[in-house]
């Protein structure tokens, strides 16, 4: 190598060392994700969902970092707080997406700590946007009633539709606990169906009569249906795909069925969940009975259906005091 080479490798070479996010760094910052998407994993027992979403978030993250020069390890309370500004103001993402990346990037700062790398956690301190309470769409008993009536039994999947309904409906699921269902999961003769939910916990839940015979009935349909390995287990099944349901084909059943139906509020799979505890709580049912039935962590989760009973309290009695009644 010639003298003037050597003088623009080693040139080279400084302005690497030099820079505040080396190529090095990305190679670590890789290194690091892969470690803690392994963490997720193995450790925590995410859903793959909630972990594909963790990664995600902290690769923004990341992005952002490598625009401003900061090396992950280096991130300060303030220029956290630019990046959830940046987001705001340079995307668009409103403070409910905020907040649940910030989830994502505080879990990923804890790991950190936890594995050594940092002595403190930068995210600390650091607040999550404010969020309005929003109060989730729930259905009436009778426009449940007509959700499932607008069901046509003349047609190859109508029963198994209808036992969809029904089951979660009956049981609070959500969409992919619907879709994971297994065969074995069942125990309908004690009424009781196991459901596993997210981070892989699992739960017995109760299960209605009425859902009960809507699934045996559908039993009879599913039994014609030749259903591809690895598939066998699973109770809803997709008769023109023979394998299990997928949460968009769940979504567009219940969709469909509620533009059939003449509903009008804006709905979803996640919407029957939402009525079978609103349903629970205005029938009398203790709030921790209805978090264990739904199989959340933390009460406070639950305690948005106390609002929801409180905001339908309200608009009784706007409606049927007399005081409120125009003249």
């Amino acid at each position: 190598m010639s003298l003037a080479e050597n003088k623009r490798c080693l040139f080279a070479h400084l302005l690497l060392s030099l820079s505040p996010v080396s190529k090095q760094d990305k190679i670590q910052s890789q290194r690091l994700l892969q470690k803690y998407r392994q963490y997720l994993l193995l450790e925590k027992a995410l859903s793959t969902n909630t972990l594909e979403a963790y990664v995600h978030d902290v690769e923004k993250l990341f992005a952002y970092l490598e625009e401003q020069e900061i090396h992950p390890f280096d991130v300060t309370l303030e220029e956290l707080e630019h990046f959830l500004a940046s987001l705001h103001d340079g995307q668009g993402i409103g403070p409910r997406s905020q907040a649940r990346m910030l989830s994502g990037i505080r879990s990923f700062y804890r790991y950190l700590v936890l594995d050594g790398h940092l002595e403190a956690d930068p995210t600390l301190l650091l607040e999550s946007p404010k969020i309005g309470m929003h109060l989730p769409e729930v259905l009436s008993v009778e426009e449940i009633d007509m959700l499932i009536a607008a069901i046509d039994l003349s047609a190859r999947e109508g029963q198994r539709n209808r036992a969809i309904i029904e089951t979660m409906y009956s049981c609070g699921l959500r969409v992919s606990e619907a879709c994971n269902l297994k065969l074995s999961d069942l125990y309908l003769h004690e009424g009781y169906i196991k459901v596993e939910g997210k981070g892989n916990k699992q739960r017995l839940v109760p299960i209605s009569e009425r859902a009960i015979a809507e699934i045996m009935d559908y039993m009879t349909d599913r039994a014609e249906i030749p259903i591809k390995p690895g598939h066998e287990d699973y109770l809803f099944v997709s008769a023109r795909r023979k394998t299990k349901l997928s949460r968009i084909t769940l979504f567009h059943i219940i969709t469909e069925l509620a533009e059939q139906a003449g509903i009008k509020k804006t709905i979803s799979p996640h919407t029957l969940r939402h009525s079978f505890a609103t349903h629970l709580l205005e029938g009398g049912a203790n709030l921790r009975v209805i978090q264990s039935m739904l199989g959340h962590e933390d009460i406070g989760t639950t305690e948005i259906y106390t609002h929801i009973d409180a905001h339908r309290l309200r608009s009784e009695i706007i409606e049927h005091h007399p005081r409120n009644k125009k003249r």
